[in-house]
């Protein structure tokens, strides 16, 4: 069954479930030192609110305080009151640097010292 509303009646319907999408939501992406909440999140985009700052290129995506993805996002559309963005490359933030070389399963994970102090060299 599918109801239909009056423009009136949908406009409220769309501000009602806007304001509990800003409400339950902890994403937020970061473009300049400007942060906007985050809406919605799938897969290969997210969304907010329509009529917000305008959004491209290189963004910074976190949840609360926690930084999730560096992403480079294109606008695609606006529809319900939700501007819609898509990940052209959504890259995972990691804790420590990548490295460049493939680390053994077995390697040591840290050197231990003897507390003893290096000897000299002679004729130096």
């Amino acid at each position: 069954m599918e109801a239909i509303f009056s423009k009136e009646i949908q406009d409220g319907l769309n501000e009602a479930r806007l304001a509990a999408l800003r409400k339950s939501t902890r994403l937020r992406v970061d473009v300049d030192g400007d942060l906007t909440p985050v809406l919605r999140m799938w897969k290969s985009g997210f969304t907010t609110q329509a009529g917000g700052p305008s959004l491209r290129g290189l963004v910074d995506l976190y949840d609360g305080s926690v930084h999730l993805f560096q992403c480079l996002i294109v606008a695609t559309e606006e529809e319900a009151g939700e501007m819609q963005y898509e990940f052209k490359r959504a890259t995972a933030v990691t804790g420590k640097a990548a490295l460049d070389f493939e680390r053994a399963d077995d390697a040591p994970v840290g050197l231990i010292a003897d507390g003893r102090q290096p000897e000299p060299t002679a004729g130096r």
